[in-house]
C-alpha cells in the first residue's frame, strides 16, 4: 500500500470519527492528508471506496489491540472475559473516543443493501465471536446466549458513554456481567 494512500486512510478514519462521515468531505479529507484530489480519486474511486478501506483497516487495528489487552489483563478465563469491561473503560477514557465507528456509520448508512452496513455488521460479527470464545472458555454450556448478552452490555456501555459521557459506565456493564456470568456458573453447578 503506498504511503499516500495509507495517510488517506488514516486521515479519514480520525475525521469521520471526529465529525462524522457525512459532515466529513472530500476536500477535508485531502486537505489534512495533505494530497490533491486528483491523488485522493487516483486511490479511491468514490468516497464510498474510500470509507470501507477506513473502516477494514479500522476493524483491524481496533480489534487487534481490543483482543490482544483482554487476552493480557486476566490469568483465568473468567477474568479476560470479564475485563471485556476494563479494557473498554481504558478505551472510554482517551482523548480519541468517539464512540464506536462502526456504529457511526450504520447510523448514518441505516439501508440494510449498503457495502458500509455489511461491513459494520462483519465487524460486530467478529467481535461477538471473539467473546463466544472467552465464554466458552469459561465453561458456560449456553455460551451463544451469554456472549451475545454480554455483547449487548458491551454495545450499551459504549453508546452510553457516547451520548452522555456518564462515568463509571463500564463499571456498571461489568457488574451486570458478573451476575450474568456467575448465574450460569451457579446454575452449572460450579459456584
Amino acid at each position: 500500500m503506498s504511503q499516500k494512500r495509507q495517510d488517506l486512510i488514516d486521515t479519514a478514519i480520525v475525521l469521520f470519527a471526529e465529525n462524522g462521515f457525512h459532515a466529513t468531505g472530500i476536500d477535508r479529507i485531502a486537505e489534512v492528508a495533505n494530497v490533491s484530489k486528483k491523488t485522493m480519486y487516483h486511490h479511491f474511486r468514490s468516497k464510498e471506496e474510500l470509507i470501507l478501506a477506513a473502516l477494514r483497516h479500522h476493524d483491524g487495528l481496533f480489534r487487534n489491540h481490543f483482543m490482544k489487552s483482554v487476552d493480557k489483563s486476566g490469568v483465568t478465563p473468567y477474568d479476560r472475559l470479564i475485563s471485556i469491561f476494563d479494557v473498554a473503560d481504558n478505551w472510554f477514557s482517551t482523548q480519541q473516543f468517539y464512540g464506536c465507528l462502526f456504529i457511526n456509520a450504520v447510523s448514518e448508512y441505516s439501508r440494510e443493501d449498503t457495502a458500509i452496513r455489511e461491513t459494520c455488521k462483519e465487524f460486530k460479527k467478529q467481535m461477538l465471536s471473539f467473546i463466544e470464545s472467552l465464554v466458552r472458555e469459561v465453561g458456560i454450556e449456553e455460551y451463544k446466549v451469554i456472549a451475545a448478552s454480554i455483547s449487548i452490555l458491551l454495545e450499551g456501555a459504549i453508546v452510553t458513554c457516547q451520548v452522555s459521557n456518564t462515568a463509571n459506565v463500564a463499571e456498571s456493564a461489568k457488574f451486570a456481567a458478573k451476575v450474568l456470568i456467575d448465574s450460569a456458573l451457579l446454575k452449572k453447578g460450579e459456584i
